[in-house]
């Protein structure tokens, strides 16, 4: 199963795509996509759309992970990571994949053990199975990541519950 992982946001949205068997994983890619500090907040919106539909159309998932929105202290920021999240959402539904969603409580449970993890955890863990020789970079595209193992730990267990009926 190929998984692409979306962390969202309007300044930066990290993207990591996984290659999974369900237990074991393959990173094909990373990154995070930022347009010019210049850019209208429009003009963001276009470019975070524009690249996503590129890599999904290069990389082919069958599904896209995408971290959901939780509770956020300042109203703005939060209505600014709805928009980037749609249009993540609007790319993968174009592309006609899929879309799940999980909190960030979820993604460092199933990624970390822990739900409160730092960063810095999440990208050790994502280094440690992935087999990588250093933590992904930025923490963005370890965040990405991570939506996606999420997920392949996630059916990996429905699938054992389905087998177990």
């Amino acid at each position: 199963m190929r998984i692409f992982g979306i962390d969202p946001g309007s300044e930066r949205t990290g993207y990591g795509c996984v290659d999974t068997d369900l237990t074991h994983h393959h990173m094909l890619a990373c990154g995070a996509i930022a347009a010019p500090a210049s850019a209208s907040f429009p003009d963001r919106l276009l470019h975070i759309h524009q690249r996503l539909s590129t890599l999904m159309r290069e990389h082919r998932p069958d599904c896209v992970a995408i971290e959901d929105l939780f509770h956020a202290v300042n109203v703005k920021s939060a209505l600014k990571l709805g928009h980037a999240r749609g249009v993540a959402m609007l790319a993968a539904v174009e592309a006609g994949v899929p879309v799940v969603e999980y909190t960030p409580a979820e993604i460092k449970r199933a990624v970390v053990g822990y739900g409160r993890a730092e960063k810095a955890q999440v990208q050790q863990m994502i280094k440690i199975m992935l087999a990588l020789a250093e933590p992904p970079e930025p923490h963005d595209a370890a965040d990405a990541l991570a939506v996606a193992i999420c997920h392949a730990h996630c059916a990996g267990f429905a699938a054992k519950v389905a087998r177990a009926k």
